[in-house]
């Protein structure tokens, strides 16, 4: 069975940080490249950062670049995402995402809730 677990959310004051971790498994991880997607209350998905299936390539959305990294461990089917600075907008429900770009499998995970808030 595929899973994808997210954990790491919950309440931030602006300015504070959070780790949020995926695991993975059911699925050979090391061939798929990860992504952190979220959405917000009432707006649509919006793609947050993305990593490679060997983890020297990362992007990021303007809106977190400097303050967003992106990283996985191939050893242990895990990605993390290290969020600093955290702002009020960062407020919404993240998601990992996991696509195999030459079979076009693709899995989400059930979504962990980070809301920045004083």
């Amino acid at each position: 069975e595929v899973q994808l677990v997210e954990s790491g959310g919950g309440l931030v004051q602006p300015g504070g940080s959070l780790r949020l971790s995926c695991a993975a498994s059911g699925f050979t991880f090391t061939t798929y490249y990860m992504s952190w997607v979220r959405q917000a209350p009432g707006k649509g998905p919006e793609w947050v950062s993305a990593i490679n299936s060997g983890g020297g390539s990362t992007s990021y959305a303007t809106s977190v670049k400097g303050r967003f990294t992106i990283s996985r461990d191939n050893a242990r089917n895990t990605m993390a995402l290290q969020m600093n600075n955290l702002k009020p907008e960062d407020t919404a429900v993240y998601y990992c995402n996991a696509e195999d770009a030459f079979t076009g499998s693709a899995y989400w995970g059930q979504g962990t809730q980070v809301t920045v808030s004083s």
